[in-house]
């Protein structure tokens, strides 16, 4: 393959923990000049955070322009729509650096977008503005679907949770811009300049990783170091091109 779009959680972490493999893997990305994106739906963190953990974690020589985030492709979305919308926001402070990046104030007056992602300061209050003000008509993201994330101790709530809470007080369903929305693999593609057929999307979730890689006629890789595991990929009407236990095995050369 001449380039890999990857997922981040799940496949060169889990939590605060390093996956087995991650370290070799992404040194052979670099030492064989393989063009590469890390592509992931957490939209709590900028590029440089991501960059920052993962040399914390041991993982050294990537560069801010290696990472898309659902926040960055949210904000990107939402340009292309309506340059200088308002914007309401639950989520983390990702999102609403990546939203002032491109010129859009943040409000609860009337805004014209309501745009959720993860965060675990959520409270009631949070959930009634965006319920009032989706019923008021303005217009519904959730930036990414994920209902779970992995952690080290287990799985925790994540963004999907939250949207299907307003989902069911306002009966608005979001538009999700992250994975599996083709969309965000769209993105990662022309940055990279990169033909699909020569590209392989690497992620440990069946439903967002596999799914959107797919979709967007890449090959794909299932790792089982994240959320899907061998006895739920059946669950599926599809399947990955490949199945690892982790990225470690993952042999670039003869892909």
């Amino acid at each position: 393959m001449k380039s890999i779009i990857s997922d981040m959680d799940g496949v060169l972490y889990r939590g605060g923990r390093l996956i087995d493999g991650a370290v070799d893997f992404v040194k052979r990305l670099i030492e064989s000049k393989t063009q590469f994106l890390f592509l992931t739906n957490n939209s709590e963190q900028m590029p440089i955070d991501l960059k920052r953990k993962l040399e914390l974690l041991g993982i050294s020589g990537l560069k801010e322009e290696n990472f898309i985030t659902s926040a960055m492709a949210t904000a990107q979305f939402i340009f292309n729509q309506r340059p200088g919308a308002k914007v309401y926001v639950v989520g983390g402070g990702a999102i609403v650096s990546e939203l002032y990046k491109l010129g859009f104030s943040i409000t609860d007056s009337d805004p014209d977008y309501v745009v959720v992602g993860k965060t675990k300061s959520l409270n009631f209050d949070m959930l009634k503005k965006c319920t009032s003000l989706i019923l008021k008509g303005s217009r519904f993201i959730g930036t990414n679907p994920d209902v779970i994330d992995p952690c080290e101790d287990g799985f925790e709530p994540a963004s999907g949770a939250i949207l299907a809470a307003i989902e069911a007080a306002t009966g608005k369903k979001p538009y999700i811009v992250g994975k599996p929305n083709p969309m965000m693999m769209m993105f990662a593609k022309y940055k990279l300049g990169a033909h699909a057929h020569e590209t392989l999307m690497i992620g440990d979730r069946m439903d967002t990783d596999i799914l959107g890689g797919m979709e967007a006629g890449m090959k794909t890789a299932l790792v089982l170091s994240g959320v899907s595991t061998r006895d739920t990929i059946d669950q599926f009407p599809y399947k990955p091109d490949y199945i690892f236990n982790h990225v470690g095995e993952i042999d670039l050369e003869n892909l």
